[in-house]
């Protein structure tokens, strides 16, 4: 009798963990609001943050660098000089062992975490018309920047010790860039990577996509459906949530309300695009970012207009706040972190 009833418990745990096993795993559900947590208000203007362990590091406006540390609650800032000038930074990125800084305009300049605690200047460039607008690492020794063509093609310099040393590529590595070709420095979102993969957005007169399958050996370049034309419109953020499915967003800065020919999305790795939510959705938007988990399904774009959300590839969209934002990067699939004119934020999406 004992052992029936041993038998008979065994059974029914069995089964009660085949029915655990197969319960579907709960679905996501869409944003509908998002609550903004101010971290940091200053006279500092952000357009590049870069998550690291225990926070979020930024670079800005006049020199001023920082890291928001997420247990303390607390910023800490710093100030970087070069001779008599204050940089300008609008982008950043980091390895396991390191944070980097670029500025823009003449003397672009590139700075490391330095083994005294300050930063170190790892690469200068001067010419009249050097202007870096993003910069990312593939891993921990091969990373990337881009920028302005100096000369007939776009600046690209790349990185193999981990960013002790950065070279340029020539203009015969890469494709040649049409007249009035450039990018814009509106929050360090102009590369993405995947793996050994890289895209890159034009934008101004003419707004393509460049593209590497071998970590900024090799490039092609495709087209880009967004307005352009003019100095002001084009392509100014790009986000791949996978090797195949990428957004770009953006449009003309000086004319934001403009809802057509500024979002498109692509599921073939870069090489077509296809507009989305013509006249509808978001007009001018500066960043844009994938929803982590959200299958290339959710999205969020951020601009100094306000936070807007997709759940749907990009077809329809919901204005979740007017608060406006230079650049978002995501913590994790519900909290991101914001920044934009004098201040770094925490928005948490519910």
């Amino acid at each position: 009798m004992k052992r029936l009833l041993f038998l008979l418990v065994i059974v029914l745990l069995s089964c009660n963990s085949d029915k655990k096993q197969k319960e579907p795993p709960k679905e996501r559900q869409p944003f509908s609001e998002v609550e903004v947590q101010v971290l940091m208000e200053d006279s500092v203007s952000i357009r590049a943050i870069e998550i690291m362990s225990g926070g979020v590091a930024f670079a800005g406006s006049n020199g001023y660098y920082g890291f928001y540390n997420s247990a303390e609650g607390k910023v800490k800032m710093n100030r970087q000089q070069y001779d008599t000038i204050y940089p300008e930074f609008r982008a950043v990125a980091s390895t396991a062992n390191d944070f980097f800084m670029l500025s823009v305009a003449n003397p672009a300049l590139l700075y490391k975490t330095g083994e005294t605690g300050n930063m170190e200047l790892v690469y200068k460039e001067e010419h009249e018309k050097v202007f870096y607008d993003a910069m990312t690492f593939w891993n921990d020794k091969e990373g990337i920047a881009m920028g302005d063509p100096v000369e007939n093609c776009l600046s690209i310099i790349v990185t193999r010790d981990g960013g002790k040393n950065w070279r340029k590529l020539p203009c015969e590595q890469l494709p040649e860039a049409a007249e009035g070709e450039a990018a814009f420095a509106a929050s360090n979102s102009n590369i993405a990577v995947e793996g050994e993969k890289t895209w890159i957005i034009s934008g101004g007169m003419k707004s393509r996509v460049f593209y590497s399958p071998d970590k900024g050996k090799t490039w092609e370049v495709y087209e880009a459906p967004l307005v352009q034309g003019e100095s002001t419109k084009g392509a100014y953020s790009l986000d791949f949530y996978d090797e195949y499915n990428g957004v770009i967003i953006g449009g003309d800065y000086t004319a934001p309300e403009g809802k057509t020919g500024n979002k498109a999305v692509t599921s073939d790795g870069g090489k077509t695009w296809k507009l989305i939510s013509e006249g509808e959705g978001p007009g001018y938007k500066s960043s844009i970012r994938y929803v982590p988990g959200g299958e290339a399904k959710e999205m969020v774009a951020v601009g100094f207009t306000g936070v807007a959300y997709s759940a749907d590839k990009g077809q329809t969209w919901q204005e979740l706040s007017d608060e406006g934002f230079y650049t978002i990067r995501f913590l994790n699939d519900t909290v991101a972190y914001a920044a934009g004119k004098n201040r770094l934020a925490k928005l948490i999406f519910r």
